[in-house]
């Protein structure tokens, strides 16, 4: 009883809760609520050129450990624009024996008109790690959407490739009240081999980039996906990086990529998000700065 007091005790819950509204008379975003509870933080919201503004999220503890029970809730109000990224890599820490996975759930909505950016940097599981993440984004009309998420195979420098035990991603995205993406996959390496060509064959690293901004028609998506295809059929190099572009059943496409090196998928990303962000708003994509 006193070891599941103490491993209780080291468990954390953390929250963070941010609102965006749009000021009409300044004509920028402004960031209107901020409730944290450590691990999780936010510092500042920093003004961007285009109106928008970026926000940095932070984790105390340097990454997440095992029993973490972490929760990100984000309103997008009506006509903002607003960038999210981490500050680093999300390091998945080694989950004790009789320590549940560590969770985080993150609840997005974006109103109409709004605009999110959300970049974060890969997440990197180390040995032993167990980690569930559920991540739900509701878009109203004209809401427009840009995420991304790349999964590292561990620390490959020390060794770790694939040698954690559990990652299980779920993610849904609805747009005016009906899904348009619903995607759950679970990796357990040390039960189900990830070098099966039924999963990443030679491949390491993965990611996942969706595009999405409602109401445009479904004309306007075809002929995206070609132009975005034609771009990902230059990025790909068998054997060591391979891209793909698919269409949504309705507002939206999304990019996937399989890497060796995971070094290689950035670049693609950031070439992917610029060549849309220009078709879709006429707009630069300018990367987040970073600070630490």
């Amino acid at each position: 009883m006193e070891h599941q007091q103490q491993s209780a005790q080291q468990r954390v819950a953390g929250r963070l809760h941010l609102s965006f509204d749009y000021d009409q008379r300044r004509q920028l975003t402004r960031l209107t609520t901020c409730e944290q509870q450590p691990p999780l933080q936010v510092i500042r919201a920093f003004p961007l050129a285009t109106g928008g503004t970026l926000v940095h999220l932070h984790n105390l503890s340097g990454g997440v450990l095992g029993g973490d029970q972490l929760t990100i809730k984000v309103d997008v109000g009506p006509q903002t624009k607003v960038q999210l990224t981490s500050t680093s890599a999300t390091r998945l820490y080694r989950c004790r024996p009789d320590t549940p996975p560590a969770q985080q759930t993150c609840t997005i909505r974006i109103q109409e008109g709004g605009l999110l950016e959300y970049l974060p940097d890969p997440l990197i599981p180390f040995a032993g790690s167990r980690y569930q993440q559920y991540t739900q984004f509701d878009l109203a009309q004209n809401a427009g959407l840009f995420w991304w998420e790349t999964v590292a195979p561990g620390r490959i420098a020390r060794g770790e490739l694939f040698a954690y035990d559990l990652m299980h991603l779920g993610l849904t995205i609805s747009a005016l009240a009906r899904p348009i993406a619903i995607e759950r996959f679970k990796l357990e390496p040390q039960c189900r081999t990830l070098s099966s060509v039924a999963r990443l064959g030679l491949y390491h690293s993965f990611s996942s980039f969706y595009i999405c901004r409602v109401g445009l028609p479904a004309t306007r998506w075809t002929q995206l996906e070609q132009e975005l295809s034609e771009l990902a059929q230059d990025l790909t190099h068998p054997g060591e990086t391979t891209w793909g572009v698919s269409a949504l059943v309705a507002h939206g496409l999304v990019i996937r990529a399989v890497s060796r090196q995971g070094r290689d998928i950035a670049p693609g990303l950031l070439a992917l998000w610029r060549a849309a962000k220009r078709s879709l708003y006429a707009e630069d994509a300018i990367l987040p700065r970073k600070i630490y």
